[in-house]
């Protein structure tokens, strides 16, 4: 197994996933009234304790359907809070009775292709459709920069990709909003605040918060991160379904204590980090190590920060994190039916209300029918071929 290194490329990967978390985080402080030392730090060791245990750019990412819903309803912290406690029992009781591995063995490889095609397309809108226009008289400069700087560095060693968009991106907040006495106003020192979650709010959290994001967990946060892992490092056989559902399932039941938000592994995650670097531990440990930084002396000042930094850079990264992601459909495309089923599974998990699990359903039970798919397989062929 490889050891954990830090390097210039490790440090750039650290920013492949930045712009998923840092948006959907800071909607849920906003929203949920959430302490945000806590937030921040638990977030920052949670990466920490992934990238240790797994030695690979093995993420911790906001649990986007919980996510989603409380932004959507405006639901508290206390219910979000508690359901993490739940979904984290939950998890931890579907790994040590190998209900997991169960569920991995009947899911078909085209089908996880399937479900990553569909969130690939899905961070690729969200960056094109909201954060590259968020300035609507710079942004696609700004993003036109970043993205020649990503396409002309992306397989620089010595000078890696991500790390000059954000060098570039933080050195134009310096000089467009510098504020001496905003930083001396934000800094200060804390720690993450105690929380019992109450056994009524597990309950409901769970309802409400946990049943939704089950499915999409065991989709994308089990199921194809472990595929991703053995695409990315075929060396590491130590990466199973169990045991990323254990270190799931811990990372929820330790947060909500500590005031942290759910989290989850996640594939679009680490192909981020890999896309732009990260091939080692280093890369989600540096990440996290930020997070870290942040809620123990700069959190006062964390929402500025980030109405300050130019959310069109983080929309590129996420744009590329969701190509990277789409792109590995490919290994699909010699497979007739699997091409098909990988196609309609990404294209369901994309535009239906709970794709995730829905796709995964229909595209498993078409992969075990007794069809061919030859009609549609063999649409655009030279029929003489």
């Amino acid at each position: 197994m490889a050891a954990i290194k830090f390097n210039r490329r490790e440090l750039s990967g650290s920013f492949g996933d930045i712009g998923t978390d840092v948006p959907l985080m800071v909607a849920m402080i906003l929203v949920a009234d959430l302490h945000v030392p806590s937030v921040l730090i638990m977030f920052g060791a949670m990466q920490i304790f992934t990238g240790l245990v797994y030695k690979i750019p093995m993420p911790a990412q906001p649990l986007k359907a919980m996510a989603a819903i409380v932004i959507s309803q405006q639901l508290g912290g206390n219910l979000l809070l508690a359901a993490g406690l739940g979904i984290g029992v939950i998890m931890l009781i579907l790994s040590v009775t190998g209900t997991l591995d169960k569920l991995a063995r009947w899911v078909p490889k085209p089908v996880i292709r399937g479900i990553q095609l569909g969130l690939g397309i899905s961070l690729c809108l969200l960056a094109l459709n909201k954060y590259i226009p968020e300035d609507p008289i710079y942004g696609y400069l700004i993003a036109g920069i970043a993205f020649i700087i990503i396409i002309l560095f992306i397989d620089n060693r010595r000078y890696p990709a991500s790390l000059i968009v954000i060098a570039g991106a933080a050195l134009y907040t310096i000089i467009v909003h510098f504020n001496a006495d905003g930083i001396w106003t934000a800094l200060g020192f804390n720690l993450p605040k105690f929380h019992l979650p109450e056994v009524e709010d597990v309950a409901m959290g769970f309802l409400l918060l946990a049943l939704p994001q089950i499915p999409l967990s065991l989709g994308n946060s089990i199921i194809s991160t472990r595929q991703v892992a053995q695409d990315l490092f075929p060396e590491n056989d130590t990466i199973t379904i169990r045991k990323i559902g254990i270190t799931y399932a811990l990372m929820n039941i330790v947060n909500p204590f500590l005031s942290g938000i759910p989290v989850c592994h996640g594939s679009g995650g680490m192909v981020g980090h890999y896309t732009f670097g990260g091939r080692t531990g280093g890369s989600v440990i540096l990440y996290g190590s930020m997070f870290l930084i942040l809620g123990f002396f700069f959190s006062d000042g964390f929402q500025s920060l980030i109405e300050a930094f130019p959310l069109p850079v983080l929309g590129v990264i996420l744009m590329f994190e969701g190509l990277s992601l789409m792109l590995l459909v490919r290994d699909t495309a010699q497979d007739k039916k699997g091409f098909v089923v990988a196609l309609l599974v990404g294209i369901i998990a994309f535009g239906v209300p709970y794709g995730f699990v829905i796709s995964m359903i229909i595209g498993t039970a078409i992969w075990y029918a007794p069809i061919n798919l030859e009609t549609l397989s063999n649409l655009g062929k030279n029929p003489k071929d």
